[in-house]
């Protein structure tokens, strides 16, 4: 299992799915969250893995 954090909540999925169809399927935007592993930011396309955890943070722009 993955444990995937955002913002308070914490969740778990298993892996082998890409970062984007996980964000996908918490109702997220892909445009609008960046994925973190290990202290690295981790591409849309890469995949889970089986095991580990997934930091995803919000996109903040201003002007």
């Amino acid at each position: 299992m993955v444990k995937v954090f955002f913002r308070d909540s914490e969740f778990e999925t298993v892996g082998n799915i890409t970062i984007r169809e996980l964000i996908k399927s918490l109702g997220l935007n892909p445009h609008s969250v960046l994925a973190v592993k290990e202290g690295k930011l981790v591409s849309n396309e890469a995949r889970l893995g089986t095991e580990g955890e997934i930091k995803l943070v919000s996109v903040i722009s201003g002007g």
